[in-house]
This record gives C-alpha cells, structure tokens and sequence, in this order.
C-alpha cells in the first residue's frame, strides 16, 4: 500500500497539470468538453491524494522505520490513536493531508455546481487545480516527501513528540486546516468573477456557506489550540502570542471582516474592490500561516525544522499570486465601482465600515508584531523579541472597541439612524452598561480594563437579548403561538439572523473570561505529605489543599513512559470536601526532553483551580520509590472565569450552524418579493 500511495503522489503531478491548462483553456474558449475534462480532473488528483494518504496511513501502522517520516515521529510503543492521528504529526504529512483536504473540497465543490453556475465553474477548476498542483510540487521537489526512504533501517523510531499526545492536538491541527483549505472555495470564485467580469454580489450568495464554514473550522481549530496550550504545556495559559498562534489568527481576523462587509455589498452595493481585496488577504494569508510554521524562519513551540526551499518556494507562490490579483483587480476596476455612497457617520454602513479597519487594524498589528523580529534580524543582524506586552498594549483597546461594535453594528438603521432609533434601541443597553460597571466597582472589581470589558459586555447581551425579546414577543403576538414555540419558529424563519446573533453572544462570553484573566492568583508551596495549604479565590471562598504523597510508576516503555510521578492532592471548598485531583511529572523514552509536566484542573462556572507539580525535590529518591523524597513544589492557579471561553466558543459554533442552514422562509420570501431588502445577517 504504501508503495502504491508513493507512486500515486507522483501521478498526481502531471494530472493536475492537465487540469489547470483544461480549466483555463475551457474558461476562455468556452469548450465544454474542456470545461468536463478540467472537473474530472480534479476528481482524479483527490483520489490519487488518498491512494498517497493511505500509503503514509499504512507506513505508520506498519512500523516501516525505512521512511524518515516514519521513523521520525513513531515508534512500536506508540499508541494506535497516534499513529492514525501521524499523518498530520509532523511537516511532511501535514502537507499532505492539506493537499487532500483540498481535494476534498475542489471535488464538492465541482460536484454541487455540475449543473449550475456554469459561467464561473471553468475558472474555479482551473484556480483550485493550480493551488493543488503547487503543493504537489512542494511535496514532490521541496525536501518534504512523506514517502522519502533512509539509507537504513533503524530498528526503532524516534517517537511522537509528548506534547503532541493529547487529544486537543489530534483535532487541533486537522481542524484549522480545514478552515484554511475550505478558504480556496471563496477565493476561487473571486478570481473566476474577475476573469469573466461578473462581479456583482452573485459569486458572494455563491459562496457564503463556504466562507462561513471556514470562519467555524478557524475559530474553533483556534480555541481547541488554545485549551491544548492550557492542558498540555503546563503553564497555566492558553494564549502566549507565540508566532505560530498569530499565523492562524490573523485569517481569522480578515475573514471576520470579509463577513461584516459583504452585507455592505448585499445591501448597498459598496465596498466591491474592498471585498475582492479581503478574499484575497485571507487566501494569501492562510498560505502565509502554512508558510510560516513550516520554514522553520520563527522559533515556536508549533513550528518544524528550517527549510529554507520550502520557504523560498512558497514565498514566490504568495508573490506571484499577489500579483497575478492585484492585476486583475485595477484591470476590473471600472465594473468594481460603487453604488452608493454611506450617507451618514450614524448607520449601519458606517460602523461595519469602521469594524472591518478595526480588524485590518489588529491584523497589521499582530502581522508587525510577528515578523518585526526576523526582519530586524535580517537588516540588523540582531534577534529581537516582540512579547506579550506589545500585543496586549496595541490590541486590547481595539478589542474593546470592537466588542462595542459587536452591539451596535446589527441594530443600528441602515443610511441613517434618528434620533428615535438610537433611542429606542440603545438606551436601555447604555443603562444596564453602566449599572454593572458601578455594582462591580462597588462588589470590588476595581481592574481598570476588565471592568470596562464586563459593561461593554453587558451592554452588548442587553441589544441582543432584547432583539430576541422583541422578535419572539412580536410571533407570539402576530401567530398565536406560546413564547416557546415563537422563540423556535423565530430562529428557524431567518437562521442567518439570528444565529449571527447567537455567535456574538458566544463572542461576548469569551471576551467576560479574557477579562477574567486580571484577577487570576498564583500561589507556590514546597510542600510534605500531610501538610495543608490554604488559597483563597478572588470569588471570596478559600480552598483547602490537603496534600497526600507522591506515587512513582515505572512504565519501561509502555505509552512511550520511562516514569511517572503522581501527586495526589485533596481538595475542599470553606471545609467542605471537593474530591482529588493529581498532577504528575513524566519522563517519555526516545525522546531527549526535560520530564513533562501534566496538570491538575478542576473547574466549575465561576472558575478553575489548577494545579502543577512544579518540581520534585529529590528526583533520583523518587524514581527509586525512596519512602523519604516525597517533598515536591506544588504551584496552585486559580483562573477565573476560563471556563467561559470554552462555552463560548461552544454557543458560537452553534450559532454558526444555525446561520450555515437554510432558512424556512427565505426561498418562499425571495419569491414572492425579489425586491424587498434581505435580512440583516450578524453572522460575523
């Protein structure tokens, strides 16, 4: 099998070569046979993309340690999940399995538009089968081939690296790359209205429900990232602004403002070359974070060796991409012209206007941030480190304004609010911001900037709940239906609406737990069995940590584990028992590491206590079992509020399918009035 997935990589080539020259030839000569061959064609590159996949699939179960990557990120102690999970462990198969995710996608998509929206599809096979065909060359010509054999035959392999076992990082990775990958479908599209010249809102309808799927993948391939960084590495964060974190977020950033301003176009037909433009961004920056990671040109606990091939191939790829659209784009310039102006600084248009150069704002911020250290390593030969504090300094006041947004963006009238609708819609909001703002001070919260997050906060729950309140009142009222029932009927009849509503809510209760963040405590205590440690939380109750001793397990190599070190610790609230929790160190085999560190949570709404085995005092005692090396260094956390970022990030994935599934009504509305304004979707 694996000498058939090889042979099939290579095949892949000159079929997608093929397809890129019948795609274009067909768009231009409008041939349908041509247009046919260039859609197969795709299908066959996908399906010779997991005839490769299934060979690297087979090496790892296998144990085929002839192959590098093979023997480089597996051995025979490895579990079964992690050898399945291999393809996308390391830099070689990570590649792959992009190419295969789309190939996944070119081939839906050529599927779902067989037998419509023929005027863009010859454009779109040739775009998506050129973007398959550079990463087949990648992985055939840049030093990066999965299937590349060692001159010898190790008896065993290296191993996973340990903080790659969890199951956070099996999803993370596959999970962004699917946001990115589906990213292609809008792009496509763009540069295929470009190069047949239909470029009003049509190729946008066509392609929402991909652009929305890889907002989802991408916010929550991000947050599983963020709750592996808080289990795995040991540390107590979930967010370090480390340049791999960036590389994913800042597409994240430019395809949230691609949501807000495509209402702008749908509505108003505005920003066109704005939005071509954003297409582009995000594209090229979803390539830049696969590019960044895999140069090895930043250090990042995320990125692999340095290969400076593949960065040279991938830079000149962006470069002449850039090109290539921005060409296009002053060629169409004329047709790309607006239709209407924004009429007033107080409307709809203005503030998703001044949402989208917030995000573009952000996004050049954490772009600088990122790369400032290579480039003035570069000019100056000095390394310079940008941290957290720069990032924090320049993004949180964006963020905020942001958050503000967030509330006024989907109620405020489009052309022009009056005075009445300002009123009507932001008094109440306004006044519940301010009320919590003066009861936290007073209950203490005295944190500058996390008391104002928590009134905007509440300001913004305030306009969404009550457009709720209003919508389902307004059903029950007009239908005759039960509150219940009219909630359900009301998100079911417009989807798009009222699940971007439903998305902000799970925004907003992210950003109440980053602000929780400004009170978390750390404690640290060298500590004996019996001894009773007491820490109090920022809610006003105390725990008790009782601890118990340390057990030592010698593994020999089952899971890949030298050793481990347990630390049992047990746990009361104000004196009343909460259970036990354990945290432990572990030495893996194979691998020349420091012992890992795995943690100690225990969370409930308001908080989590997190503890960490910091360090043993008499390690060699230990691994002996030794009755009197006992002693260790606990580190005790107490994060509040943390849990709401995974329950937000939960309620926007919802919010998101909701918006992502059709409408009831709006094939029934579109038909019997085509020329009544669309709903206002909050979607982004």
């Amino acid at each position: 099998m694996t000498l058939l997935g090889e042979f099939a990589l290579w095949i892949s080539l000159p079929v997608a070569a093929w397809g890129v020259i019948l795609g274009y030839a067909g768009g231009r000569t409008q041939r349908g046979d041509l247009v046919l061959s260039a859609e197969r064609s795709i299908y066959a590159v996908f399906g010779l993309l997991i005839l490769a996949s299934l060979g690297v699939g087979a090496a790892f179960l296998g144990d085929k340690f002839e192959y590098w990557y093979i023997a480089s990120y597996s051995n025979r102690n490895l579990e079964l999940f992690y050898k399945v999970t291999g393809l996308w462990a390391g830099q070689r198969g990570s590649l792959l399995f992009w190419a295969l995710l789309l190939g996944l996608f070119s081939s839906i998509c050529v599927f779902t538009n067989r037998n419509k929206n023929r005027e863009f599809m010859p454009y779109v096979a040739g775009v998506l089968q050129t973007i398959l065909l550079f990463f087949i060359v990648v992985l055939l010509f840049a030093d990066v081939n999965p299937f590349e054999r060692l001159d010898f035959v190790p008896a065993d392999g290296q191993g996973l690296n340990p903080q790659l076992q969890n199951y956070w990082m099996t999803i993370h990775p596959p999970t962004l790359y699917l946001g990115f990958t589906s990213f292609t479908i809008p792009f496509a599209f763009a540069v295929a209205a470009l190069l047949n010249g239909r470029l009003d809102a049509r190729w946008i309808q066509l392609t929402r429900r991909w652009i929305l799927t890889s907002w989802l993948f991408l916010s929550v391939g991000i947050v599983f990232g963020m709750r592996w960084a808080y289990e795995e590495l040991g540390w107590g964060g979930y967010w370090f602004w480390d340049p791999v974190e960036n590389a994913s977020l800042l597409p994240w950033l430019t395809a949230t403002a691609f949501l807000h301003s495509i209402q702008i176009q749908e509505n108003r037909g505005m920003l066109k070359v704005w939005n071509m433009s954003l297409v582009l961004m995000t594209f090229l920056l979803t390539i830049f974070a696969t590019f960044l990671t895999r140069s090895g040109l930043i250090e990042s606990v995320h990125s692999f060796a340095q290969e400076l091939k593949i960065a040279y191939i991938f830079l000149s790829f962006m470069g002449a991409t850039l090109a290539a659209c921005v060409v296009l784009i002053l060629y169409r310039l004329p047709q790309l012209r607006t239709e209407n102006q924004i009429e007033s600084f107080l409307s709809r248009e203005s503030a998703f206007l001044f949402n989208n150069l917030l995000l573009l704002g952000a996004a050049f911020s954490v772009m600088w941030g990122t790369m400032f250290p290579l480039i003035s390593e570069g000019i100056t030969g000095q390394q310079i480190s940008v941290g957290p504090p720069f990032f924090e300094k320049v993004n949180f006041p964006i963020g905020l304004v942001l958050l503000a947004l967030v509330g006024i963006g989907p109620v405020i009238a489009w052309r022009r609010a009056t005075k009445r609708n300002l009123q009507k819609n932001f008094a109440t909001p306004v006044a519940v911001g301010l009320f919590t703002g003066v009861a936290l001070w007073i209950l203490g919260a005295r944190h500058e900037l996390a008391l104002v997050t928590w009134s905007i906060s509440a300001f913004v729950l305030t306009v969404i709940f009550t457009e709720f309140w209003k919508g389902t009142k307004a059903r029950a009222r007009i239908e005759g239906e039960g509150h219940v029932l009219a909630f359900f009927h009301l998100i079911t009849r417009n989807r798009r609406r009222w699940g971007g509503y439903m998305v902000h809510i799970g925004f907003v209760m992210m950003c109440i737990a980053f602000a929780g963040a400004a009170y978390n405590t750390d404690s640290r205590f060298n500590v004996q069995p019996g001894d009773v440690v007491e820490v109090a939380s920022p809610f006003g109750h105390t725990y008790q940590l009782t601890y118990e001793g340390l057990s030592m397990t010698l593994n020999r190599g089952q899971r890949n584990l030298l050793w481990q070190a347990i630390a049992t610790v047990s746990v009361a609230q104000d004196g009343d028992p909460k259970g036990i929790l354990t945290t432990e160190k572990r030495q893996y085999t194979n691998r020349n590491t420091q012992p890992m560190t795995e943690v100690g949570i225990r969370s409930i709404v308001q908080e989590d206590l997190y503890l960490i085995l910091s360090a043993l005092n008499d390690p060699a005692g230990a691994v002996r079992a030794d009755p009197d090396a006992q002693g260790i260094d606990l580190q005790v956390l107490i994060k509040p509020l943390v849990g709401w970022i995974w329950l937000g990030c939960l309620m926007l994935a919802i919010g998101t399918i909701i918006a992502l599934w059709p409408s009831v009504d709006r094939t029934r509305v579109a038909t019997e009035a085509p020329k009544s304004e669309p709903a206002t979707a909050g979607a982004g």
